[in-house]
């Protein structure tokens, strides 16, 4: 979630008819609300991978430890 947040600045995660809208809503009223379109845009991108990765979280940690216990043991083989 705090990835979201720290790359919200530069990552453009809107179609090219929402960017055009906000942009041209943005040019008119520097306060309006589509200064956090983008933000929220990629909040909502977010929401599906974090549940995912909640759901499937017992085997993604033995994926990681089979993964790490084989390259520690090519690290130590050569």
């Amino acid at each position: 979630m705090l990835a979201v947040y720290s790359t919200a600045g530069s990552v453009m995660g809107q179609c090219a008819m929402c960017k055009q809208a906000a942009s041209s809503n943005l040019d008119r009223d520097p306060t309006s609300l589509a200064k956090n379109l983008n933000t929220g845009i990629l909040y909502l991108m977010a929401v599906p991978y974090i549940l995912i990765a909640f759901i499937f979280r017992k085997q993604l940690v033995a994926l990681w430890r089979s993964w790490r216990g084989t390259a520690q043991s090519e690290d130590t083989t050569l």
